[in-house]
């Protein structure tokens, strides 16, 4: 199944045409985002065994910081994206980038466990709305048959995070404090925000955009169906992540200071799997999805049993890095599925991957908190990649139409 053009309801851009190289300077200032954005996500996991401590709390009670970074992303992702639909798309990414910086520096002060809560959740309200509003600009700076790929030039900002960023938050964190890996991210913010008000086109709010319009996609199936598949399945690669550095140092065995590295690998997987994802889906856009998530099932269920060795286990967090491309076809199959509301439901993706990142780690911490072990993760991980693949299945027979069919003939056999 090829990727469906963009709907005929869709509004016509705003955005002027652009020459190859202000795209290319546009497409990454508004990864430099993403790349602050996925070194405070990724980066607060990594960093979970050094700030515990600091606060005065124990690992599994830090996660609920990791968690309340997500709900913030759950809760802001569609706020912002219906109050501010008439807002020009290129103040809106600066205004939310400004705010990001400011939430990630008070992080980096946050004196106890309870501050550090309500910064977090601050800090992820520009997070979806962010990414939303990005990935409908990246997609209108090219033709319609390169639009997944070119969001995933946005999304390699927060891939390549986990290469760069996340390992040398976690140095610094190391070296220097916890706290100088929030600091880091309040400075990549700033440099986003200055990047995108010079690169990014002048545009204006979209002709008849409005609270209504937007909240018209909630009443799509297709839309619920396509966030399920991303709020479900994506939990299983944040169940392990979360823990992967408190299950190298107490299962693996390695020295902190290993971190970085094995960090770096899971990074590289996700960048791979960002790319690859995003061209597949450029050509077969559900069974791209499809296809990941049985990719991650598989990964996640290897986790357990090669944690034991850091040579096993490396090969193994890079294939469940990959998984991270899951994001790129999902982006794209709710601009077909949306209609004209495309930044409500193109934010409520990132809403979606983070209530992910909020169930991940509460059942992988519930799994280690009964005694199953740190590795356990790795089959909750398992079990939630393979319940998506269910919500895909639904969702592609729904398109197919077999459940109208089967209603049809239902009522055709009682009549």
């Amino acid at each position: 199944m090829s990727a469906a053009p963009l709907p005929s309801d869709l509004p016509a851009t705003a955005t002027p045409p652009l020459d190859a190289r202000r795209t290319a300077l546009a497409l990454f200032a508004l990864a430099i985002g993403g790349f602050a954005i996925g070194t405070t996500e990724f980066a607060t996991m990594s960093l979970l065994p050094f700030f515990a401590p600091a606060l005065g709390i124990d690992e599994p009670t830090a996660g609920h910081v990791i968690s309340a970074y997500a709900l913030g992303v759950v809760v802001g992702a569609p706020v912002i994206a219906v109050l501010a639909s008439r807002v020009a798309r290129r103040t809106l990414l600066i205004g939310l980038m400004l705010f990001f910086a400011l939430a990630n520096g008070l992080s980096a002060l946050a004196p106890t466990y309870g501050s550090m809560l309500v910064f977090r959740f601050f800090s992820g309200l520009p997070h979806g709305a962010y990414f939303g509003v990005g990935a409908l600009v990246a997609a209108s700076l090219v033709p319609p048959g390169r639009r997944t790929q070119a969001i995933s030039r946005m999304m390699l900002g927060l891939t390549v995070a986990t290469i760069v960023g996340v390992p040398l938050a976690n140095g610094l964190g190391q070296w220097l404090g916890w706290r100088w890996g929030f600091g880091l991210v309040a400075l990549l913010a700033l440099a986003c925000a200055l990047m995108v008000a010079v690169y990014a086109p002048h545009d204006r709010a979209q002709p008849g955009a409005g609270p209504l319009r937007e909240l018209s996609a909630l009443g799509r199936r297709q839309v619920w169906l396509t966030l399920g598949i991303g709020a479900i399945g994506f939990g299983g690669m944040f169940a392990v992540y979360t823990y992967l550095a408190s299950t190298l140092i107490e299962v693996t065995g390695v020295a902190p200071t290993a971190l970085p590295m094995v960090l770096g690998v899971f990074g590289l997987g996700m960048t791979v799997g960002t790319i690859g994802c995003a061209w597949a889906a450029d050509r077969a856009l559900m069974p791209a999805a499809g296809g990941m998530l049985v990719w991650s099932a598989i990964a996640l269920a290897l986790y357990p049993w090669a944690a034991g060795s850091l040579w096993t286990l490396l090969p193994v967090v890079f294939l469940i890095g990959c998984g991270g491309g899951l994001a790129m076809p999902l982006q794209s199959r709710l601009m077909d599925v949306a209609g004209q509301a495309q930044t409500l439901a193109a934010a409520l993706n990132h809403s979606a991957f983070n209530t992910a990142n909020a169930l991940g780690p509460w059942l992988g911490g519930m799994a280690i908190s009964a005694g199953f072990g740190w590795t356990s993760t790795g089959y909750v991980g398992s079990a939630l990649a393979l319940a998506g693949l269910a919500i895909w299945a639904v969702a592609v027979a729904d398109d197919k139409g077999l459940f109208s069919r089967g209603r049809q003939t239902s009522a055709a056999a009682a009549r």
